[in-house]
């Protein structure tokens, strides 16, 4: 049996409907022509016969008689002969008319003539009404049938083509959402059981698959879940959308929330009112972060991990490593460090004070050997002192203890007190100190001490690693970003590319130099105290061509 296809339905039922619209136009146009050929030939037969009567009429009341009026209709009246007995009377009117009979006669023949055509007007009037009686009723009959049978394919066609489809879409979005128990049935044998077959052949496989794999991702999902709280690291993962996807215990003893509150929500949501989540989403540097827990201060360091997919990246996950241990072991190296420097400062003042007093002449007479040997001592013991000052100082940087005088600081003082403290050493080595500085410069917002201290630090290690007889360079000059810059050029070996962005680290010195008795603090300090203060501290370096170190402070309200 021969499946009707759904473009093979739509094209009858619309070849249908034309059919039926041509069928009444057809039957329209029939039945219209003929009362138009009946009404034409009541004209034409009968209506003309009675006018030319009428006309013969008035030719013979005249006097006298209009002969070649009378003629004339008479032989039209000849040609027009319709009518069953009209022929006979009019042969009878020209005779008698030829022979001069009585106009009254001439007249009944004519009256004859004119009721004949009348009553076949009144005869034909009555077929022709027939006629379109018969046309209404047939027209309307069709029309009506016509009516009812496009009503009902109106009615019933456009729901067999959007049912199918309604019922098809609400499937989808079932299968959408995971029932993939739904089904469609389709009666007809077209398209549309075809969809329906492939449909449920769909369903059911997702079905299927949906059910055996379901034990397994369940397992997964849940040892997954396990790995991520049982990890030591507060740890917390987000989608692309900012959506927060998972935080393990930790991460929620951190934040202090439920799981339920956290899981699923929107993590720039949950950051406006959770000040530890604002940070870890906003705060660009990764120092370490101290978080307050059960009345307990807990050090904390961020890491962040981009999850890639398909080389999309699909999220990322926040990791909190717990540090307070190493920072409480820091915290302690620090306060050792102070203690003993501290401890050491006292007899290495009394050793420096002990040596002054044996270089007195009163205290007796050295002889040279004596003098070289304790000319040695204090140069070591005041290297000692400068060490201890110097880790006095890094400890109380790194403790946070340093006290700044911040004020408003002419630059002429803070140069002016570095170069009275360096000049004996340049001196000694016939250093010269070039300063170049212009007129009217402004004041800075600087601790003048400490300020000057790092300048210490800069021309010192300018003058120990320069060549005896050379030349240092201090410039101070207004930048473009509104801060003064002091500056030191030494034309001294220059430091490797690879040493260059360590020298500010603690304890680094740069291997080769010649003169390594520093601690390897000075710099790390220097730094400490230009940031604490909003300034930048940097050096530019290249070998054989010296170095030169340079800091910036902003300038002072109002200049």
């Amino acid at each position: 049996m021969t499946r009707l296809r759904l473009k093979t339905k739509i094209t009858a039922g619309v070849l249908f409907l034309f059919m039926m619209l041509m069928l009444v136009s057809i039957l329209g146009y029939y039945y219209l022509s003929r009362v138009n050929q009946g009404a034409r030939a009541i004209l034409q037969d009968n209506y003309e016969s009675v006018e030319y009567a009428k006309n013969m009429l008035k030719a013979l009341e005249k006097n006298p008689v209009d002969q070649q009026t009378f003629l004339n209709n008479l032989k039209k009246q000849e040609e027009n002969i319709t009518e069953k007995g009209e022929r006979m009377v009019t042969e009878r009117i020209r005779r008698h008319f030829s022979d001069s009979v009585p106009a009254s006669e001439i007249r009944n023949d004519i009256y004859t003539i004119m009721e004949l055509n009348m009553n076949a007007i009144v005869r034909k009037h009555q077929h022709t009404k027939d006629t379109a009686d018969k046309a209404l009723l047939y027209i309307a009959v069709i029309s009506g049938i016509c009516f009812l049978l496009g009503v009902t394919f109106v009615y019933n066609f456009p729901g067999y083509i959007a049912n199918p489809i309604h019922e098809l879409t609400e499937g989808i979005k079932g299968i959408a959402q995971k029932k993939y128990e739904q089904r469609l049935y389709f009666k007809s044998e077209d398209e549309f059981g075809e969809l329906a077959t492939a449909f449920n052949t769909m369903a059911e496989k997702l079905n299927e698959y949906e059910h055996s794999n379901l034990a397994r991702i369940v397992f997964e999902k849940k040892r997954a879940e396990a790995v991520i709280s049982s990890l030591k690291d507060a740890t917390i993962g987000i989608d692309d959308k900012g959506t927060i996807l998972f935080a393990n215990a930790e991460a929620l003893q951190l934040l202090s929330m439920e799981e339920k509150d956290v899981v699923g929500w929107s993590a720039a949501t949950l950051a406006k009112q959770n000040d530890l989540l604002h940070y870890l989403l906003n705060k660009q540097d990764n120092g370490p972060v101290k978080i307050v827990t059960n009345g307990r201060e807990s050090f904390y360091t961020r890491e962040t991990l981009d999850i890639h997919h398909d080389n999309a990246k699909i999220g990322y996950v926040i990791i909190l490593k717990n540090i307070t241990t190493y920072k409480e072991i820091d915290i302690a190296k620090t306060h050792f460090i102070a203690t003993i420097s501290h401890e050491l400062k006292t007899p290495l003042a009394a050793t420096d004070l002990s040596l002054q007093l044996l270089e007195d002449e009163r205290t007796g007479n050295l002889s040279t050997e004596q003098k070289e040997l304790l000319d040695s001592i204090r140069q070591d013991n005041r290297r000692m002192i400068r060490m201890v000052g110097e880790l006095l100082d890094f400890s109380r940087v790194e403790s946070g203890n340093i006290q700044l005088q911040i004020q408003s600081v002419a630059p002429q003082n803070i140069i002016q007190y570095a170069l009275d403290t360096v000049q004996k050493q340049a001196d000694s080595r016939n250093i010269h100190i070039h300063t170049t500085i212009p007129p009217d410069v402004p004041h800075v917002s600087a601790d003048a001490e400490k300020s000057a201290w790092v300048l210490v630090n800069l021309l010192t290690n300018a003058i120990r690693y320069s060549t005896p007889g050379a030349d240092v360079e201090l410039t101070v000059e207004l930048t473009e970003t509104d801060t003064l810059s002091f500056s030191v050029q030494d034309h001294g070996r220059g430091i490797a590319p690879a040493f260059r962005s360590k020298v500010f680290e603690r304890f680094f010195q740069v291997p080769g130099m010649e003169d390594t008795r520093g601690s390897g603090l000075g710099l790390a300090i220097a730094r400490e105290i230009i940031e604490a203060q909003g300034g930048i501290i940097d050096v530019e370096s290249e070998p054989g061509r010296g170095s030169r170190f340079w800091f910036v402070l902003p300038l002072a309200a109002g200049h």
